[in-house]
């Protein structure tokens, strides 16, 4: 088995991170990536207003969320908590999801989009570790100056939100912060994974390749759409979130915001124009994840990774023999 800063941090097996995904992370497929020996994140937002744990309110549905997918798995999951400004009550919510997350037992934790000093101080007292999104130096020693244990380091072959600079490239800009590096994006098969790994990255974060698994519950064609993309067919938009974000090309993908979305993100306003126009996006999917209304290709995010991605299989499966490769792999020390 080989051991790195995050195996150690997340309590895991392998240095595998399932990343949280809006609106892919249904409860299913969070308990079997864990159950092949990584770690799959919470993500919150997708669990109460996608998946239906929303009942009694989304606190208390969220509780309910965390203990069904402990009926599932007793393996290590992680929370993923998006901490954008623009709205007091969303962070509000949010802290108090962190607070849930804390009482059923999460202890590792990824942060996005925000300042995450509140939420290392909230985890650090129950023992947790934190690890951040980032894109660039910048952010990352804003990051560590936080008090984050570990950097998410979100490359230019990302899905979601992706970054301007190559894996190398930002191993070499940040691997002096003493901090553990996970390479985030372009890994979908023990190809690039070793190659993370031996490079020096402490594990990894694979979005894309669990969407197209047994246990996520996003329409098939999404899924088939992943299985037979190829690496050129991804592009980035601004639509959705008003950050760049990557997905498969089609004909009705347009990579840039209206000119008055684009004004105000310029603008002071910023922060509060991202929160209104990913809200949009978000009740988009929500429609498309379940079943109200036709998939929608300009919402299928997907990263270069899809270039490895040849079927759809059990995450269980597909972790297992990910974190197999790393045990044969000679040039990395196991214990």
């Amino acid at each position: 088995m080989v051991s790195t800063r995050l195996t150690q941090d997340a309590g895991i097996e392998h240095p595998i991170i399932c990343g949280a995904m809006y609106p892919c992370s249904n409860p299913e497929l969070v308990a079997a990536a864990s159950e092949g020996g990584g770690i799959a994140i919470v993500q919150p937002v997708s669990l109460t207003m996608v998946h239906g744990y929303d009942k009694p309110d989304t606190k208390e549905g969220l509780r309910t969320a965390i203990r069904h997918i402990r009926t599932l798995t007793d393996k290590p999951i992680g929370f993923n908590a998006l901490i954008e400004k623009g709205s007091d009550k969303y962070l509000q919510r949010m802290s108090d999801w962190i607070d849930i997350a804390l009482d059923e037992g999460i202890r590792f934790f990824v942060t996005s989009l925000g300042k995450p000093d509140w939420v290392c101080d909230k985890v650090h007292a129950q023992g947790g570790f934190v690890y951040h999104d980032v894109t660039n130096r910048f952010h990352a020693k804003k990051g560590i100056d936080c008090g984050v244990d570990g950097l998410i380091c979100v490359n230019d072959r990302a899905g979601g939100h992706l970054g301007q600079m190559s894996m190398g490239e930002m191993y070499e800009d940040l691997s002096d912060l003493g901090v553990p590096l996970i390479c985030a994006g372009g890994i979908g098969s023990e190809k690039e994974l070793n190659e993370a790994l031996e490079m020096g990255y402490d594990g990894v974060q694979m979005g894309t390749r669990f969407i197209a698994t047994d246990e996520c519950t996003t329409p098939q064609d999404y899924k088939d759409a992943i299985v037979d993309a190829k690496e050129e067919d991804i592009t980035w938009t601004t639509k959705l979130t008003g950050v760049p974000i990557a997905i498969i090309s089609s004909n009705g993908s347009n990579q840039h915001s209206n000119w008055l979305i684009r004004r105000l993100l310029k603008s002071r306003f910023k922060h509060r124009t991202r929160v209104l126009i990913t809200g949009i996006s978000f009740w988009r999917m929500r429609a498309l994840a379940r079943g109200k209304k036709k998939s929608s290709k300009d919402l299928w995010s997907a990263g270069k990774s899809v270039e490895t991605v040849n079927s759809v299989e059990s995450a269980t499966t597909i972790m297992s023999r990910l974190g197999k490769s790393l045990e044969d792999n000679q040039n990395l020390s196991n214990d």
